[in-house]
């Protein structure tokens, strides 16, 4: 039987043919790109691309399945192209271990692809816009991890300068999505306000912890930068916290204990293992613990820490503060006795006593520690961390969730002082959840969401081979494209479809027109680029523009042209009032190959592409049929979202106090603002934003 008979009956022998003949670009190789990759080859496609930046963890094994052990620390994108070719040996596919941000993969790259297919795994619940419909608000998603959150919206960018359909999608847990991205069609993955990564006070974490998180927080981003990491300047960020009106007895103690640490820090160099983990831990856990219960007005509200005794602890005779019950919500086992004296017997101890047998039976990351495990796990990973300072080969450690000490050491110190503010402890596996932002990854949620990703895409192939504009389903119009993915709360109907939401018409980069500029930056001025574009609007051709450069008493040109303003993210290259770059070539102000260009008035929109750097004359070339200014009245930027409404907690930082505004938002030009509030650009996208006095807009990309 041939390998195409069951594509051959469900999709019809015109497009099995033009699958053969589609070029794919497959962006990711992890757990929803194996499996998607997989799918794709068997179908049919006929060219893939795949390109992925990561290498093969370890931890990938349970359910990305085209690696294997001896594949550890290789390229994804390479073992993952060589086990799926045998899948069917007709198929061309093409490995690129990089980054889909650097310039060789310009729009004139995407442009040479039929479709592109966004395989980068995980995502989180966000609130929904309020342009999405209500029954959007299940599968309305984020990624939690920035550095997919960059490469999607630079995918995303990418695809609408190049007005190329795009697939995105990705998991978390059991949910899931896939959505088809359609430039003028549906929105994109920029039209919807992302959630802020969720923050905490200073004192919170420093002083006040209440949950196991804030424990987790300070051990992560306080407590090991402060024995292994770089040296701060922590004055600069205590006088800021003063400043904004915080507890001026608390920092004055925050002062004393940021130079007790310098000294605390130099002892692991010098002091024998042992010796340095007594000192430390009796600085963290007992004198500054009793330094805060000095602080009477600051226990008043809530209930004070208790000082943690080391050798009691070891001896067994330590009793570990009550950890009061949790709500009926949060309850997951019985609740903790009044009183733990560490060295009983006591099965159901969240933080104190010795585990039972069926704990100790348990793999190492799942087990729940004693206090006294804590101890000496504390000692154990200071001792090993201390080892690596000593000998040379690092000179400050970071937080790493698959580097064993650094995570050995977090969970140690975050359950001592969980147990000292009377707060439940946590297993080593969810101190490396928290700490990490893992989000669950399952191999049969991958299968389904990269099986719906290729139904969307043979949909978009079938409607493109029409030549008809691709359909999207709306409540106006039932039938076409839909939104697609898994679904909480109803199991019995895991599968669900939704309503496509419009563009936002706020949004700057959908709503963008994109035109490609082929030039030279070594000889290209930005002020010749800018007169060009302008002139080319109004459709003045090349002869008019040189007789109103020959005749300097000609003034009818500059009084026709419009004021504007440059940008290249969000750095002003030129505005009325800063003319100084007019002269300055594109590559004297970093505006190469690839780069986006952002030309901003009041009412109108234009992207120009700058995407190839050629080295004939003239310096630069425009396209022959260059786009009408479009006028559309501006909206009001969409509300963004709040910590309250993110369901799933995005990465988490520790929120440093803000430094003054040197200008209030009044006090911008009106092109400025705009840029830097109604159309907020990623900085390293590369684009330079042009925007004038009355705020219209005009983008060069």
């Amino acid at each position: 039987m041939p390998r195409n008979t069951h594509a051959l009956a469900i999709l019809g022998p015109k497009l099995v043919d033009k699958l053969a003949q589609t070029r794919v670009l497959m962006v990711g190789a992890g757990g929803i790109g194996c499996e998607l990759l997989k799918n794709v080859v068997l179908t049919g496609f006929g060219d893939i691309t795949l390109l992925d930046l990561d290498t093969i963890d370890l931890s990938n094994l349970n359910r990305q399945f085209l690696f294997r052990k001896k594949d550890v620390k290789k390229s994804k994108a390479l073992v993952a192209a060589q086990t799926a070719q045998a899948f069917n040996p007709s198929c061309k596919i093409t490995p690129i271990h990089g980054n889909i941000k650097e310039d060789q993969f310009d729009v004139n790259w995407f442009k040479s692809f039929d479709i592109v297919l966004n395989a980068l795994d995980n995502l989180g619940k966000s609130r929904p816009s309020s342009l999405v419909f209500n029954c959007l608000a299940v599968l309305t998603l984020v990624l939690l991890d920035i550095r997919y959150a960059d490469a999607r919206r630079h995918v995303n960018k990418m695809c609408m300068a190049a007005n190329i359909p795009l697939v995105e999608s990705g998991t978390a847990g059991y949910l899931g999505q896939v959505q088809p991205i359609l430039r003028d069609s549906t929105e994109c993955f920029d039209c919807m306000p992302k959630p802020t990564p969720k923050t905490f006070p200073v004192c919170t974490i420093r002083s006040t912890p209440s949950t196991p998180i804030h424990c987790i927080v300070w051990a992560k981003s306080y407590l090991l930068p402060q024995l292994f990491g770089e040296q701060e300047d922590d004055e600069s960020e205590l006088d800021q916290a003063a400043l904004q009106g915080e507890n001026a007895t608390e920092i004055a103690n925050l002062r004393k204990e940021a130079r007790a640490f310098k000294q605390v820090r130099d002892s692991l160099l010098s002091s024998p293992p042992e010796q340095a983990a007594a000192l430390v831990f009796n600085k963290v856990f007992n004198d500054d613990i009793k330094r805060l219960l000095s602080m009477s007005d600051m226990w008043k509200a809530r209930k004070p820490p208790t000082s943690l005794d080391r050798e009691l602890i070891l001896a067994d005779k330590f009793a570990a503060p009550a950890v009061p019950a949790p709500s009926s919500s949060e309850k997951s086992g019985p609740a903790a006795a009044n009183v733990i004296v560490n060295g009983t017997g006591s099965s159901t101890i969240p933080n104190g006593g010795v585990a039972s047998s069926s704990s100790r039976a348990k793999l190492k990351d799942q087990r729940q520690l004693s206090l006294k495990d804590n101890v000496e796990l504390f000692d154990e990973s200071l001792s090993r961390l201390a080892a690596r300072l000593r000998s040379g080969k690092e000179t400050n450690i970071s937080f790493d969730k698959d580097d064993p000490d650094t995570l050995d050491f977090v969970t140690a110190t975050a359950n001592l002082r969980a147990v000292a503010y009377a707060i439940e402890n946590k297993t080593r596996w969810e101190v490396k959840e928290m700490a990490g932002n893992i989000i669950p990854a399952i191999a049969t949620t991958n299968a389904i969401i990269s099986g719906l990703i290729v139904l969307q895409a043979l949909h978009i192939l079938r409607a493109k081979a029409t030549g008809k504009p691709i359909p999207v389903a709306t409540p106006s119009q039932p039938s076409g494209i839909r939104i697609s993915g898994l679904q909480a709360g109803k199991p019995s109907i895991p599968l669900a479809t939704y309503y496509v939401s419009p563009p936002n018409p706020s949004c700057g980069i959908c709503r963008d027109q994109y035109v490609a500029v082929q030039c030279d930056p070594a000889r290209t001025k930005l002020g010749d680029l800018i007169n060009a574009v302008l002139r080319a609007e109004r459709g003045v051709g090349e002869d008019d523009a040189m007789a109103n450069r020959e005749d300097a008493d000609d003034e009818d040109d500059d009084e026709e042209k419009r004021e504007v303003s440059v940008y290249e993210g969000q750095r002003l290259l030129y505005d009325p009032d800063m003319d100084d770059n007019l002269g300055s070539t594109l590559e004297r102000l970093g505006c190469t190959r690839g780069k986006f260009l952002t030309i901003v008035d009041e009412d109108e929109v234009y992207e120009n592409v700058v995407d190839e750097n050629s080295a004939q004359s003239p310096a630069f070339i425009l396209p022959s049929s260059f786009p009408s200014p479009k006028q559309h009245a501006r909206p009001k930027p969409p509300a963004s979202a709040t910590v309250e409404d993110i369901e799933n907690e995005p990465e988490i930082v520790i929120a440093e106090p803000s430094k003054k505004r040197a200008a209030s938002d009044d006090d911008l030009p009106p092109a400025k603002r705009a840029r830097t509030v109604e159309q907020p650009q990623e900085t390293d996208d590369g684009h330079v934003i042009i925007s004038d006095d009355d705020d219209d807009v005009m983008e060069v990309l």
